[in-house]
């Protein structure tokens, strides 16, 4: 499907990819660095600015807002095979569905996007770890070869957008095996074999960036830690540092041998208590830092001048009151997108309460905030 920009790009006289790594070195610019994070599955059903245009999914808006492009390379750094999707239970309002890491959740039966309820996990014991990681975290899985030759021909060194390589998840995708319960309890019950899994998620993800790091020029890392919510950490600190933070340091060993030294991690809640060992461990950028689950991007972009970089930041409560709150909230960070290291943007998906009338106003007020120089 041929889809028709709705916005023009915002001009300027760099491309992408430089426009994105001079930024996040906090070097001059064109303009800011114009990209959202997506969109709740309803708004492509709910805003007429969607589905009038046929748009369906973030991808498809992404090109329908004219946003900067970035992109992306991911391998199989996770269990594989996966659990078979399928429906283990009914009732009139809600299903029991098994998802793709074996868990047994109660979603509702309308399909609105929810934190599904989780009922049952996928490893409990240290018995049914080693079953699981026998069965699906082998690294000679052939599915774990990465034909490098076909993303060198998708992402040539010459492109005009910036490339990032997934370093995956140290901690973030054992919670969604255990629960958020479940691990808090295991680190206590079974810490050997949290340990474990630690460990086996590094050498899933060092086994692909040995693969790709010597021949695709990348320009930043990405990484997914969903760990924390709105009183910090699921795991106690010293775990985070002792366990977890020896894995970062080992991946970005591999990273600063390739030149690139930034990596974002997206952890939404408070991440402040562990923020010093993702610093010290090499993840230097956070995102899409949720305001309301910790704080204002500048009291952090303030505290770790220099060393911390945020992208996100705008908060989506201010994007649901309207004109008036937006502008007011994007007015709090001229500074730190003058000072760079900083991209603004919605601080996780937009949510359908935002009218689409605000939201148009604030990609508007936000081009004519940020984007010329």
């Amino acid at each position: 499907m041929t889809i028709t920009p709705y916005l023009e790009k915002w001009k300027g006289t760099m491309t992408d990819r430089e426009r994105f790594n001079r930024q996040m070195h906090y070097q001059s610019v064109d303009r800011c660095f114009n990209m959202e994070f997506g969109y709740w599955n309803e708004n492509f059903k709910e805003w007429p600015l969607f589905y009038e245009n046929n748009i369906t999914n973030n991808e498809e808006a992404d090109i329908f807002f004219n946003f900067d492009r970035i992109e992306v390379v991911s391998g199989v750094t996770w269990l594989n095979p996966h659990f078979p999707h399928k429906v283990v239970e009914e009732t009139k309002t809600t299903l029991i569905t098994m998802n793709s890491d074996g868990l047994l959740a109660e979603v509702p039966k309308d399909g609105h996007d929810t934190i599904p309820h989780y009922v049952k996990a996928t490893v409990v014991t240290p018995d049914d770890w080693k079953s699981c990681k026998e069965e699906r975290f082998r690294l000679d899985d052939p599915d774990r070869i990465i034909d490098v030759q076909a993303l060198q021909k998708k992402h040539p060194t010459n492109r005009t957008y910036p490339l990032g390589v997934n370093c995956g998840s140290m901690i973030g995708k054992i919670r969604d095996m255990l629960t958020f319960e479940g691990l808090a309890y295991a680190c206590y019950d079974y810490p050997d074999m949290v340990e474990d899994m630690v460990e086996t998620c590094c050498q899933m993800v060092e086994n692909f960036l040995d693969q790709v790091l010597p021949y695709i020029d990348f320009d930043y890392a990405s990484g997914w830690e969903d760990i924390c919510f709105k009183n910090g950490p699921i795991v106690s600190v010293p775990f985070f540092r002792d366990i977890v933070m020896p894995c970062y340091k080992r991946i970005n060993k591999r990273l600063k041998a390739h030149d690139i030294d930034l990596w974002y991690t997206d952890c939404d809640g408070d991440v402040r208590p562990i923020l010093p060992y993702l610093l010290e461990g090499g993840i230097n950028c956070l995102f899409p830092f949720e305001v309301n689950g910790c704080s204002h991007p500048g009291e952090l972009l303030d505290q770790y001048d220099g060393q911390l970089r945020i992208m996100g930041g705008v908060d989506k409560i201010q994007l649901g009151k309207g004109p008036e709150a937006i502008k007011a909230y994007l007015e709090t960070l001229v500074p730190y997108v003058e000072r760079g290291g900083y991209i603004p943007f919605c601080d996780h998906r937009c949510p359908p309460n935002v009218k689409p009338e605000d939201y148009l106003y604030y990609l508007d007020l936000k081009e004519r905030m940020f984007g010329s120089k």
